[in-house]
């Protein structure tokens, strides 16, 4: 079934490297045909679900109308709540219907949609005009709905505030120039170009069907749960840069602002970076020498594909201290940039007769060409290594979100002999055991696996892994997300007819533990930024359960293993990682003092504080150094280099 299909661990692959096209129609447009034949495959595919089912139907109705109305700022109560509630004899004729590829009930909800856009346009125009003559100074932030209106008024009530919103962030972020309902007035113009982008992909027109089928595979495909998706052709491209890292381009990043497109970040090393003429604030408004001033931001990001030219031609304008436009042109050669800011960043901090290690790794990833996450380690161990004794080392996974599964065990591997790394837990209950075999160890000593609750997926099958063989100790959070599932996709498939992730089973650590929901538990807590927030797969619809697997220390031998049992014993079992009990040994001591050490810190107290929700708001200088977190695990480090010795 899994065919060498790439596996992957995600939890959130909304970055934008070049662009961002949400809901614009690319190549390969969608039928209703299609719907069918896509979500069979996805099934095909799935941990849980095999054929359409009634509570996938009912889910997906829900899904549909939450995709398109999240902020509960269109549809009304009475509107919404037939869909939510749909009779069984409906769920049967929905069920049938897809079978003949027949989606009338999506399409009658469509048009429901279509209407409210409608309304929703004419409440906004008349706002709108109310708040450039005289804004609303009673705003309520981040306002949310638990249901939707109950009518028109409360409709209206719900778009006010969040047209008021919007104005008053627009305005905070506003560094010059004069604000009146002139500037108001522009202010509301993009805001509707943005609306109205992602409206039109739910309004009747000649994209109609493909938009109808985008929508209905993507409430289908996460109706089945948390982690399985369908993307357009954009989001593919997205995920794939962020996967592996590279992408062809000339690195810049774009938003659109209030005064056009703006170029908001270079890709350190990129063209755009190494000519030394673009900066980031400069505002794009020539491509190939043709001014984009009156382009659509659709419009200018196809410019900016170049049909396959290698090079390109920017014109930026930006403002001079004086306040006088300067217009640059830059002309730029597209070639494959690598993202290393998104790549290990190794660095090392003196101690004793030696160094303590910090790597810092934001997602594991590999590319066709051959880099990979734990390639760039394993160099990045040598080379600190030629700089001293590496007496500590701390592998920074907070801000990881996953990658690939095979990353994952590679990099875990660097640090035990060899054993099992993951066991995978397929549909059928089939059981695959991943394992590190080359007997080869990079680093033996003081290790802390540092981790947030944003750290997910393949960031937790190494902490857990490292944690079960007592290599090192997880500190951080008290738990991270908690995502063990695993997904197949074929977004790295480029030319793949429709691309998506879907869930096809679990994995377990060698303890046999499954990070599913509970995440993994820090054995020594020290709060980050993230610790107040609900984060975590416990607050997403349709996770799947936790459970565990007997442990897996002693290696079984599956079939295939069993024809090559003598190479095993003579050469994989002797080198298996056996537990270390030395740093839970002296867990107790080590959390001790680090309790003590914070709870003395005015510095990691004034960091706790600000997290508060009424807290005033704290400049980072304040805290005394750049990263509170980093510093606490080198001194946790510090404390077990000295224990070790004492031992």
């Amino acid at each position: 079934m899994h065919k060498a299909c790439r596996v992957l661990f995600s939890l959130f692959l909304a970055l934008v490297f070049l662009f961002s096209r949400e809901g614009i129609a690319g190549p390969g447009s969608l039928s209703k045909g299609d719907i069918k034949r896509t979500m069979q495959e996805m099934l095909s595919y799935h941990v849980e679900f095999k054929e359409f089912s009634p509570l996938i139907a009912k889910r997906s109705f829900k899904l549909f109308i939450e995709q398109f109305d999240g902020e509960k700022c269109y549809l009304l109560l009475d509107e919404a709540k037939p869909f939510f509630e749909l009779s069984e004899k409906t769920i049967q004729k929905v069920i049938e219907g897809y079978f003949r590829d027949d989606f009338s009930h999506y399409e009658q909800l469509s048009k429901l949609i279509n209407e409210s856009i409608i309304r929703a346009r004419e409440i906004r125009e008349e706002v709108e005009r109310e708040l450039i003559l005289n804004e609303d100074s009673q705003v309520t932030v981040g306002e949310s709905y638990a249901q939707y209106a109950n009518g028109q008024d409360e409709l209206r009530d719900r778009i006010r505030k969040r047209l008021a919103r919007f104005l008053a962030a627009e305005k905070k972020e506003k560094k010059k120039g004069e604000w009146n309902a002139e500037r108001r007035k522009k202010i509301f113009a993009f805001l509707e170009k943005r609306l109205r982008r992602f409206e039109s992909t739910y309004l009747t027109n000649d994209k109609h069907e493909h938009f109808l089928a985008l929508h209905i595979l993507k409430a289908l495909a996460r109706s089945l749960d948390a982690h399985t998706a369908f993307f357009s052709p954009e989001e593919a491209f997205e995920m794939r840069a962020s996967l592996e890292k590279q992408f062809e381009g000339v690195g810049v990043v774009l938003r659109e602002d209030v005064e056009g497109i703006v170029i908001v970040e270079l890709i350190q090393g990129g063209p755009a970076h190494r000519s030394g003429k673009i900066v980031p604030g400069d505002l794009l408004v020539e491509i190939d020498g043709r001014s984009i001033r009156e382009n659509s931001y659709e419009e200018a990001l196809e410019k900016m594909k170049g049909n396959g030219k290698k090079e390109v031609v920017l014109g930026v304008s930006r403002q001079s201290e004086k306040g006088a436009e300067q217009k640059v042109r830059v002309s730029l050669q597209r070639e494959k940039i690598v993202m290393q800011n998104e790549r290990l960043q190794a660095f090392e901090e003196p101690f004793g007769d030696g160094v303590i290690a910090k790597l810092v790794l934001p997602a594991f990833y590999e590319s066709e060409e051959g880099s990979s996450c734990e390639r760039d380690m394993r160099e990045a161990l040598k080379k600190l290594k030629a700089k001293g004794k590496i007496l500590g080392v701390v592998l920074d996974l907070r801000e990881n979100s996953g990658g690939f599964l095979s990353q994952a065990v590679k990099t875990a591997g660097l640090f035990i002999t060899s054993g099992v790394i993951v066991i995978s837990k397929y549909a059928h209950g089939e059981l695959q055991y991943l394992r590190d075999l080359d007997g080869r160890v990079y680093y033996t000593g003081p290790m802390l696996v540092l981790t947030s609750k944003a750290s997910a997926s393949a960031a937790e099958i190494v902490a857990q892994a490292l944690q079960d063989y007592g290599t090192a100790l997880v500190v951080g959070d008290e738990r991270t997300y908690g995502k063990g599932s695993i997904q197949y996709q074929n977004v790295t498939e480029r030319n793949s007819g429709a691309f998506f992730k879907v869930t096809v089973g679990k994995y377990y650590t060698v303890s046999g533990r499954s990070t599913q929901i509970e995440g993994v538990k820090a054995d020594i807590v020290v709060p980050t930024e993230y610790s107040i927030y609900n984060i975590g797969e416990r607050y997403l619809e349709y996770p799947l359960k936790n459970d565990r697997l007997p442990s897996a220390y002693v290696e079984p031998l599956s079939e295939a293993d069993k024809k090559k049992e003598h190479w095993w014993q003579r050469r994989a079992t002797p080198q298996l990682q056996t537990v270390r009990s030395i740093w839970a040994q002296l867990c107790p001591t080590l959390k001790q003092n680090s309790t003590f050490r914070l709870d003395n810190d005015k510095n990691f107290k004034l960091f706790l504080n600000s997290l508060k929700p009424d807290a005033a708001p704290q400049k980072k200088e304040n805290w005394g150094v750049d990263d509170l977190q980093m510093h606490e695990a080198v001194n946790i480090l510090k404390d077990m280099i000295f224990l070790q010795k004492q031992n």
